[in-house]
Formats: C-alpha cells, sequence, structure tokens
C-alpha cells in the first residue's frame, strides 16, 4: 500500500501558479489558516485546507501560464474565517452572505489575483425550493 507522503489523499486538487511560491504559502497559511504540508524548494508547495488540499506552483513570466483560478473551500465558520481575513488585510469582494440554498459564503481575492469562495452549510433546504435541480449524492 502506498504511504501518500508525495500527494494528499484529496481526490481533486486544485493547482495555483504564483510568482513567488514562498510568500504565497506564508500569505495563504496567515490569511486564510491552511498549513504547510510539504514544501518544495521555492518551486513548489502543498497546502493542508481541512481535509482537503492546493498545490502552489511557480509560474513562468509568460501570460499564457498566469490563469486566474477560483477555488471554494467549506468552512466551520465563515463569519469567523472572514474576521480573521480581515484582519490580514485580504482583498474582500464580498461579506459573508446567506444564499437561499442553505450556504453562507463569502468571496476574497488573493494578492494573486485568484478569488476564493468560503462557504458554510447553513441551512438543508431541498433544491426545488430555490429552483434547482436535484443530482445524484
Amino acid at each position: 500500500m502506498l504511504s501518500n507522503r508525495s500527494m494528499p489523499r484529496s481526490t481533486v486538487i486544485p493547482e495555483l501558479p504564483y510568482a513567488d511560491v514562498v510568500a504565497a504559502t506564508k500569505w495563504l497559511c496567515d490569511a486564510f489558516g491552511f498549513t504547510l504540508r510539504i514544501g518544495m524548494g521555492g518551486h513548489r508547495a502543498q497546502l493542508n485546507v481541512g481535509d482537503g488540499a492546493v498545490v502552489l506552483t511557480e509560474h513562468s513570466s509568460a501570460p499564457a501560464n498566469r490563469a486566474r483560478v477560483s477555488v471554494m473551500v467549506r468552512v466551520e465558520d465563515v463569519d469567523r474565517h472572514f474576521e480573521r481575513a480581515q484582519k490580514f488585510g485580504v482583498h474582500i469582494l464580498r461579506a459573508p452572505t446567506t444564499y437561499p440554498y442553505g450556504e453562507r459564503q463569502y468571496n476574497a481575492e488573493d494578492f494573486s489575483g485568484h478569488r476564493w469562495t468560503f462557504s458554510q452549510s447553513v441551512a438543508d433546504v431541498d433544491s426545488a425550493e430555490w429552483g434547482g435541480v436535484a443530482g445524484k449524492l
């Protein structure tokens, strides 16, 4: 059996490009409460994000490699998380808002332009109540 020492056990692992992976690691851990799983020199890092993970990669200066991404992260208390992000000067795009589909969310942008949505489930709402279509869960 493999130990999974090199890769997180998550099924989906977003890769986010940053010009300075070391600085991005520190910023994301400080601002959003992530933790370093593995640092690989200055060119790659794996961060623990709850029971998931993200991988930070060094991007080249070529414009085609400067993709901006959007990542959604489930948190236990979105308001407390929002307060932490504000204390670290995170650029907030939308303050915590409760939506009809039962999620309370806020949106932020990091210093590299990546967008983050932090979400907390606050109600178990039937998707038909807000115009959704139920799929296979």
